[in-house]
This record gives structure tokens, sequence and C-alpha cells, in this order.
């Protein structure tokens, strides 16, 4: 089911909910007096509700009658680079549950926040390589833009991580977040090797799983197919070998967890079957400093 526009108007309710409960959190919160302070001072941008009111400029302020916010080189150019797996092992699960669909959202909703925060995305599918589908243009526009390209992308063939990451890796020129949405149904050493090929960004997981692939809906003699390359195996599904295949993701799962961590990346895995505003409302809250540990599984 295609992503209808209005979806953008959703999350702008989201964000504003996010904010709200942002800076209800921080509220009574110490902080350092020394915003800033050794810092080179770059440049300005106008203030939105729950910046810190402290580096609001009060010259220009008596000179615009605008609040504009002093920004420092630690503070700009932080592009967010969502890339989204359309391999055919995505189109997997049904209505809003499709790994494919549910994935889309999650990068449209960290791109959109990243205009919301003044900071710059790009957006980008990977698969053997990795194809950017947006313009550099960190625009509502562009967000409209994105929502066709998604809802126009067919997913199919395999994803080989390493070539795409390392690929894509090498066009990344500022401080960065690497979102990678994905069902990382992949080698993992290849996983390992594309997320190393990152570098310093810092990097997140989107790991999507699909209830149908925790609890496969077949029993008895079944017939299966590997969506990537077509091939097929025959099997009695159920009893010990049902039970087998349930230890064989969340292993494969946990394994995907420990590299990720081991290279200093978040992961954090997805049901594709829950309300999708409140997996992305978890996923982002998780994120502030000191919920690290809450990030895990949503």
């Amino acid at each position: 089911m295609p992503i209808e526009p209005d979806f953008l108007d959703r999350l702008a309710g989201l964000e504003r909910a996010l904010r709200h409960r942002t800076d209800s959190r921080r509220q009574g919160e110490q902080q350092s007096p020394n915003v800033g302070e050794g810092l080179t001072f770059s440049d300005h941008r106008r203030y939105t509700p729950g910046d810190d009111v402290r580096l609001i400029d009060w010259r220009v302020y008596a000179r615009t009658d605008e609040h504009f916010i002093k920004r420092y080189e630690a503070d700009r150019d932080l592009t967010v680079h969502v890339l989204l797996d359309s391999s055919a092992s995505m189109d997997f699960g049904s209505g809003a549950a499709n790994k494919f669909e549910f994935g889309a959202r999650v990068g449209l909703a960290f791109a959109y926040f990243a205009v919301a925060g003044h900071d710059s995305f790009r957006f980008a599918t990977i698969g053997t390589d990795a194809e950017r589908l947006d313009r550099g243009r960190s625009t509502r526009g562009e967000l409209l833009r994105l929502v066709d390209g998604v809802n126009g992308t067919t997913p199919g063939g395999r994803t080989d991580f390493f070539d795409a990451l390392a690929s894509y890796a090498r066009t990344i020129r500022s401080r960065s977040l690497v979102v990678v949405v994905s069902d990382f149904l992949d080698d993992p050493d290849a996983i390992e090797d594309g997320l190393a090929a990152l570098g310093d960004s810092d990097v997140l997981l989107v790991h999507l799983v699909a209830p149908e692939e925790r609890d496969p809906d077949v029993s008895g003699d079944t017939v299966f197919e590997d969506p990537e390359t077509g091939s097929t195996q025959r099997a009695y599904f159920g009893g010990t070998t049902a039970e087998g295949y349930r230890d064989r993701l969340s292993e494969h799962v946990d394994d995907v967890e420990a590299r990720a961590r081991r290279l200093r990346a978040e992961h954090v895995v997805v049901d594709t079957g829950a309300d999708f505003f409140d997996a992305f409302g978890d996923i982002w809250t998780a994120r502030e400093p000191g919920t690290a540990d809450d990030i895990r599984r949503v």
C-alpha cells in the first residue's frame, strides 16, 4: 500500500510530541554554564522551541525582533544518511507490516526530523550498490519527492552489504549519522565489513523483522523459496524444525547486534507489526543520551 503525502503531516505531530517529551525530561537537569565555550562561532539559525535559550543572540534580536541561535563549528553540518535496503527479501509481510514499506517510513521519518532540526539529509536505496533518491536538497519539497521515490521503488535482487556500504562511504564528506534500515539477511561477516567501511560516522542499524518471520503461518510439508536467489527447499515445518528455525533467526539477530556493538554502532530490532508511530517514537527517544540500553528492541 503506497505511503500517502499526509504521512509527513502526521510526522509533524510526532516531532512536536517528541520534542515536548525531550524538553520535559531535560527540565531540572543541571546544564553546564559553558555552552559553546572554546568553540569557534560559525553562523546563526532561527530559534525553535526546545533550543537552549542561552544560545540566543540578543544583539541580533535587538536589530531584527526575531530570535536566532548562535551556531558553533561543533554543531553544524550534521548530515543524516538514510540507507534503505531494497532487496527482494524486504518485500515480505502484508499491508503496513511489509518490511520495505515500514522501512521506507522509518527512513522518511529520519529525513523529516533532520529537516525539522535544521540538519541535512541524504536518502539512498542499497542492494549490490547504493542509489541516491534525493537531490541534495533538505527541504519539505524534497521530502514529498522522496515519498514518490520510495513508492516507485520495487524491491528486488539481493543486498551486498560490503559493496553497497563501502561504495556509499566514499560519498560522506561531513559529520554524519548513517541510518541503515534493513532485515540484514546476509552473511554477518559481510555486514560487519560493510559497517567497518563507514569509518568514523555514527551508525544506527534499524533491524526489521516481520511478524510472519518470527512465526511463519505454515505447517507440514512446505516448499520454501529464497526471494533473493530463487532457490527452493522442501521441508516439513513443525515441531523441532519450527523451533530450530526460530532459534536460528534469534541467533542471527543477536550476531548482527554483537558485531554492531563491536564497531560501536547502535542496533535496534523493530517488529514491523507494531504501530509505526509508537515504534519510531521509541527509537528516537532511546537515542537520547543516557538511554542507550533501551534501544536494543522496540
